[in-house]
């Protein structure tokens, strides 16, 4: 087990941030359906994921850690994951980007757990991965409070898709940024 990180967030929780291993899909399966049914900006709106599906993502997330096309990192506070940040490369003419993604669950939001996993993930991903040049990112123009910790952490606007995304079934512009790494 790789950790990255640990020690306490700024409210005194004990955390640990490491990369994910075979035998964590259950817990990953249970944070991502916890997400889903708050309906919160993640992709996810309430669908239920199987865990037969968590165990194939898993597989294929490692298989892509392995070949230093992504990078993935948890938080754990004992046994409960908490919050999941990634990078996926993409390939061809774009194998220069990466993917950013960050999740961190309801209760835990607010002690600085995103901040300080977007650091780690970027970290690791400018070490990890060669051919990483820009992270992008894509966010609902209602999180607010996330475009703000992006800008904090050196992302910068360069676009908007007009009704980009559904949210409760209201259309919502899709904010693009970017950061330059390496």
């Amino acid at each position: 087990m790789k950790i990255i990180y640990q020690g306490k967030t700024k409210n005194g929780l004990d955390i640990i941030i490491r990369y994910p291993q075979l035998g964590d899909e259950q817990e990953m399966c249970r944070y991502i359906n916890d997400l889903s049914k708050e309906k919160t900006f993640v992709r996810f709106q309430g669908e239920e994921i199987l865990l037969k599906d968590e165990i194939n993502y898993l597989k294929s997330q490692l298989g892509k850690i392995e070949a230093k096309k992504a990078i993935t990192l948890l938080v754990f506070t004992g046994n409960k994951l908490i919050a999941i940040s990634d990078i996926n490369m993409l390939d061809k003419t774009e194998k220069h980007l990466g993917l950013f993604a960050i999740s961190v669950a309801k209760d835990f939001r607010g002690e600085g757990i995103g901040k300080l996993l977007i650091e780690s993930v970027l970290k690791e991903a400018e070490k990890e991965i060669s051919d990483l040049k820009i992270v992008t990112l894509d966010i609902y123009q209602g999180n607010l409070i996330a475009q703000n910790l992006y800008k904090e952490s050196g992302f910068i606007k360069y676009g908007m898709l007009p009704n980009g995304v559904i949210r409760n079934n209201i259309l919502e512009d899709r904010i693009l940024m970017y950061k330059n790494v390496n």
